[in-house]
């Protein structure tokens, strides 16, 4: 029987090389992410999608959120050949490269959007050291982008760490993730996104946290009476390619994929101007009684001073590569708020 197991494991990996070698080859390239059609990494698949098909002769096919399963799954599907190209959050990805976690670090990012368009634009730590990170795990990494400030929505008001005491905050399967709330106050709960709707429905949980397009979209103020800015963090995604059919493709078309990212690119950070306080309005019109808090400087303090906690767990967790990664973050941050 074990023979057998690995007779049949040696045969998977095979055909999942020889997939990801003849997909260079291939008329249509497949694409999964984690959000709607209508949500911003739509928005933005379907930009690369508009680009690639107007420029050559491949096609497209997208994959928006549960037609190939969870996260973990169009991961998984990309590693193997069967995806060509996958958006998925660091939130997810830090459990594959711990580094990733990087964007969990709470009031890291800078809050305006020309500072989060240069720092993505320009990171020497997202377009040199991040790539060669990807690289190592059968990734090529192609673009990294943000999807909006992060809102925590709740059945009940906070103003201080201490009040989010004993309130389950759903997060993603990360770990740095499940620190940021642990130092917030919180308990941190991770979760499937299938499962959140229906867990705060029924109270398993009390909160979440999402950029306002996505609470719009997935109606968590449905669930939820209290929409909270603290001002902790943008939601980053990232768009990759499976490394062996990236590599396998002809100069040209790898400079085809690259310029549809750029453009694709500045299409959704012009997209995203705008789309917060557009989504808060929709939230407004579909439930005028939703509470919204805004903490003040003096009121985030607490929260900020808690990130400190957080970067040492982020360290400890990722050694001297996280340290340096973190450095040369830093640095090119400085630069974005320079700008």
């Amino acid at each position: 029987m074990t023979k057998l197991k690995k007779l049949v494991g040696a045969c998977t990996v095979a055909m999942a090389t020889l997939g990801a070698t003849l997909s260079a080859e291939a008329a249509t390239w497949r694409y999964a992410f984690e959000e709607a059609i209508t949500d911003v990494q739509g928005v933005y698949a379907s930009k690369f999608k508009e680009y690639i098909e107007a420029n050559s002769d491949h096609s497209i096919q997208l994959f928006p959120y549960g037609t190939l399963g969870e996260s973990a799954d169009i991961m998984e599907q990309t590693q193997a050949g069967l995806l060509q190209f996958v958006d998925q959050s660091p939130g997810f990805t830090g459990s594959l490269i711990p580094e990733a976690q990087i964007f969990f670090i709470p009031y890291l990012l800078p809050e305006t959007h020309e500072a989060l368009d240069h720092f993505f634009r320009n990171s020497k730590a997202i377009n040199e050291t991040f790539k060669a990170t990807y690289a190592e795990h059968g990734l090529e990494l192609l673009k990294m982008f943000p999807e909006g400030e992060v809102v925590i929505t709740t059945q009940e008001e906070f103003k201080k760490p201490a009040d989010l005491d004993g309130v389950k905050v759903r997060v993603m399967t990360n770990p740095l993730l499940v620190e940021s709330y642990k130092a917030f106050g919180a308990t941190p709960t991770p979760l499937p996104w299938g499962e959140v709707y229906g867990g705060l429905q029924t109270n398993i949980i009390q909160g979440q946290e999402n950029p306002l397009f996505w609470v719009e979209s997935a109606k968590m103020y449905e669930v939820t009476d209290v929409l909270t800015f603290t001002g902790h963090n943008n939601f980053t995604t990232a768009v990759m390619a499976n490394k062996n059919f990236y590599d396998g493709l002809p100069a040209e078309d790898q400079k085809l994929v690259q310029d549809a990212m750029d453009a694709a690119f500045d299409h959704i950070m012009e997209y995203q101007q705008g789309l917060s306080e557009r989504s808060l309005e929709k939230i407004m019109e579909q439930k005028p009684e939703m509470k919204v808090v805004r903490l003040s400087e003096e009121e985030r303090a607490p929260f900020r001073a808690a990130a400190e906690e957080v970067e040492a767990k982020f360290i400890e967790m990722t050694g001297d590569s996280g340290k340096a990664l973190l450095e040369q973050f830093k640095k090119d941050l400085e630069a974005a708020k320079a700008q």
